[in-house]
């Protein structure tokens, strides 16, 4: 069991400030998915996942130390809205074939992964984890970290890896993303109805803020 000291030399401790920057910039990139256009967004997750990843594998080991669940900030309704924005920012290009799946790895059949699901997986721990963090309380705090360094291991992890391999692709296949754009009747920003452009996040008044 850890005491209260242990406790604030682990979640202060370098390596984990360091990761709560890197995290924190990965969620404002997906948060501000509207500001970008489909290849700025992919060649930033292109930087940030590599160094994501690196921060996240010296994280230290804890405990947990209190009995209660953490509680989960991001909702469906939170994860559904900025997913939405992701897929239609990538249109055809969010389909990916997955090459590395536990229960298909020794077989031939191809399984489909998605840009945009994987993104907003890895968004969803860190986020609630950020949240939990920044509530200052030392217990919580340590927690939310034992809690981040368990799910990377089993799993944002390997859904990190996984979509880099797709954004790569993406970023390099000399594809005209403006084109596909083209193709969209609606499009952020383009004169849309005031709701739809509110969420999207490209409404005028809201910019102006």
């Amino acid at each position: 069991m850890l005491d209260n000291m242990e406790t604030g030399e682990i979640v202060y401790s370098k390596n984990v400030v360091e990761f709560v920057t890197v995290a924190n910039e990965y969620c404002t990139l997906i948060e501000l998915v509207s500001k970008s256009s489909a290849y700025e967004s992919l060649q930033k997750l292109q930087k940030f996942l590599p160094l994501l990843y690196l921060k996240a594998t010296l994280l230290p080991k804890t405990e947990q130390v209190l009995e209660d669940e953490l509680e989960k900030y991001i909702s469906e309704l939170d994860y559904n809205v900025i997913h939405q924005k992701w897929m239609l920012l990538l249109g055809e290009n969010d389909s990916f074939y997955e090459v590395f799946d536990p229960g298909i790895q020794f077989g031939d059949e191809k399984m489909t992964a998605s840009v945009s699901e994987n993104l907003m997986d890895i968004y969803q721990d860190l986020k609630n984890f950020l949240i939990s963090y920044s509530i200052g309380n030392e217990e919580v705090m340590n927690d939310a970290l034992y809690e981040c360094v368990l799910h990377f291991e089993d799993f944002w992890g390997q859904q990190l890896v996984n979509v880099l391999r797709a954004i790569h692709m993406l970023v390099y296949s000399g594809i005209d993303f403006n084109e596909n754009k083209k193709n969209n009747d609606i499009q952020p920003g383009k004169g849309n109805p005031k709701w739809l452009d509110q969420f999207w996040g490209t409404d005028e008044d809201v910019e102006n803020v």
